[in-house]
């Protein structure tokens, strides 16, 4: 029996899967209950060693179809192992087909399927290595640390709310029954709620009467927990300085005048945070060794045919 050898058709797999559109997303999972039997989107379970692929003498096994798919990107993993599995098979077939035509033609003793074909099992002999090396890099403690103390504001969150009064030309819509307030009557308003609320008016009240974001303005000013970057600049400095129960100064921004009020501000420790670092630090640590390796290849290139300043 002649095995398939999943290199021969790697990259066209994936090029032709990524031909077909996209599944739509999948309606909730309550709604997944009422239309199908969810035991028929899961792979049945089957011997790896089966052979579920048949086209004359060629032979491919679930386990051997199983790493086809791990091979795809992966948004189109989980449909070529449910819904999709027969289309991705289609998708093989067909590849399997022209490649047998191929051979009728004599293009694999072409020097250029030679070439190709000799490139394409370097490309995957090196993607193959490359999550080897995933397994094997490492980050230290002292790395991580650095790594956090270094980005500790990424780590940082504050609950705030905030009344806003817009001006003349804000983005924001008007509210119906509202004047279009200059930038100089904005600010006015802005500094009375302030005072007023200082005096002890209520701020949440004051948000849902007075504030131009309706949404916000309807939960008593409340914008839920942000990180930094995710408010416009000025705003978010701004916010980020606050302590909580601090009420701003109003701010200005393209939208209007802010007032703002943090509830809380907290701060992830390096221990809560660990993980993810290190998530976001290995793929760099894995960039570094695959560049080593590089710089230790001592490769040459022809300074003519490449241009290169000849030193």
């Amino acid at each position: 029996m002649k095995l398939f050898c999943s290199v021969a058709i790697l990259c066209p797999a994936v090029c032709l899967l990524a031909q077909t559109p996209p599944p739509k997303p999948p309606p909730p999972i309550g709604e997944i209950t009422k239309q199908v039997d969810i035991g028929k989107m899961l792979a049945p379970s089957v011997p790896p060693d089966r052979v579920v692929i048949t086209l004359g003498d060629v032979k491919i096994t679930a386990a051997q179809y199983d790493q086809l798919v791990e091979s795809l990107p992966e948004q189109y993993r989980a449909m070529a192992r449910t819904t999709g599995r027969k289309q991705y098979a289609d998708n093989l077939v067909q590849i399997l087909v022209l490649a047998q035509e191929g051979q009728r033609r004599k293009i694999n003793e072409t020097s250029q399927y030679k070439t190709l074909a000799g490139f394409q099992q370097s490309n995957v002999l090196a993607a193959l290595a490359v999550e080897a090396m995933k397994k094997d890099v490492t980050v230290d403690e002292a790395g991580l640390r650095k790594y956090y103390d270094q980005h500790k504001s990424e780590y940082e969150q504050v609950h705030g709310a905030h009344i806003l009064i817009r001006f003349t030309g804000s983005q924001v819509p008007l509210r119906p029954g509202q004047k279009d307030l200059t930038d100089a009557e904005a600010l006015a308003k802005a500094q009375d709620l302030r005072a007023r609320i200082l005096a002890g008016a209520d701020f949440a009240e004051l948000a849902r009467k007075e504030s131009d974001d309706v949404g916000s303005g309807n939960n008593g000013g409340d914008l839920g927990t942000f990180k930094h970057g995710q408010m416009v600049p000025s705003f978010d400095e701004v916010a980020f300085k606050l302590k909580p129960g601090d009420l701003s100064e109003p701010i200005k921004t393209q939208f209007g005048y802010h007032l703002i009020k943090v509830q809380t501000h907290d701060s992830k420790s390096f221990e809560d945070a660990r993980a993810e670092i290190e998530a976001k630090v290995r793929p760099d640590a894995l960039k570094a060794a695959v560049e080593e390796l590089g710089k230790k290849s001592q490769a040459v290139f022809d300074p003519e045919f490449f241009q290169l300043d000849k030193k």
